[in-house]
């Protein structure tokens, strides 16, 4: 009976009733399995002892006979699986013990999928367009061909494509690539390409640079999130936030008050109740990047002009009439 059986019979000791070592190698206490006596609650019955180079449990009520290893997994898995462990790490496992080797379980790893393409910043052609905008070109990619790079990725779907340049935007979602945007550099390409990898995830760029329970501005495009702090931006028409944990959103739309799409979703946004921009007036540009180029404070904007409710409405109302 070596050191790491004697520790785990006194580890047990408390769960059998009248325990007690009667000589080295052997202890007697009142069976687990059968009860013992149900007349005499003094009998004590049950015994483990030393059999050549391992420890036996054995009942003179019941009969009941196995080793020390099965006796401890009948008795407490948890403490089994220790019991299992140490006797593995000093080598008494296998066809020679009766201990059994323990089985360790190791789920597959995932791995998150990565952009194995430059950033823009070491692309001259990419860097000089998103630094004229004032864009920081360290967070975006550059495929040279994307539709090659596209059809990199075996769950992708997306027909008609050309080999072009296109700045790669990518989509995570709990550290995971979901998906990517390429921004054509060619004026009379089609402007935003979106590839989703994951059909079901949210088409939402930033979702992993966020503090969900403060309030969370929602912009309509991912260049223009970047200007924002705490934000992300919609990489589709329409995407819905409500099983992402974010308890309140701000929408940001552009600056376009004649644009019916626009309108349409603005109004459906101060009908649910959310928080939403209405920019000043006398703002003409488009979008945020515009207004930053022009030197506008876009942030200190979006604080002063946020609104909800009634508030929102008549702001709303009194913006849409102008250009």
């Amino acid at each position: 009976m070596d050191a790491i059986d004697v520790k785990y019979i006194h580890l047990i000791s408390a769960r059998l009733e009248k325990f007690k070592k009667v000589k080295r190698d052997l202890y007697n206490f009142r069976c687990p399995i059968c009860g013992d006596s149900k007349k005499n609650k003094n009998k004590t019955r049950g015994y483990l002892y030393s059999a050549k180079r391992d420890v036996n449990f054995k009942c003179h009520n019941c009969g009941s006979g196995m080793t020390f290893n099965s006796f401890l997994k009948q008795l407490d898995l948890g403490v089994h699986k220790q019991y299992c462990i140490e006797k593995f790490k000093i080598g008494k496992t296998g066809r020679s013990h009766i201990t059994n080797e323990p089985k360790f379980i190791f789920e597959k790893p995932k791995f998150s999928k990565k952009l194995s393409l430059p950033l823009c910043s070491e692309i001259e052609v990419a860097s000089n367009y998103l630094e004229r905008r004032k864009i920081d070109p360290t967070k975006f990619h550059f495929a040279e061909d994307f539709a090659s790079f596209v059809k990199s990725f075996p769950e992708a779907s997306h027909h008609n494509l050309r080999k072009e340049q296109r700045i790669i935007i990518p989509l995570y979602y709990e550290k995971v690539l979901i998906g990517f945007q390429g921004r054509s550099l060619d004026s009379k390409s089609i402007k935003y390409i979106t590839v989703m990898l994951k059909e079901e995830a949210p088409k939402i760029y930033g979702l992993d640079n966020i503090t969900k329970n403060e309030a969370v501005y929602i912009t309509e495009g991912p260049f223009d999130s970047t200007f924002i702090s705490n934000s992300v931006a919609m990489c589709g028409a329409d995407v819905d936030i409500s099983n992402l944990g974010i308890s309140n959103p701000v929408w940001i739309y552009d600056n376009e008050p004649r644009n019916r799409e626009i309108l349409s979703r603005i109004s459906r946004t101060i009908d649910s109740g959310h928080s939403i921009v209405i920019w000043p007036t006398q703002i003409k540009e488009k979008d945020i990047n515009d207004m930053i180029l022009a030197g506008y404070d876009v942030q200190n904007l979006i604080k002063l002009n946020t609104y909800s409710g009634l508030e929102a409405k008549l702001k709303f109302n009194n913006w849409k009439k102008y250009e």
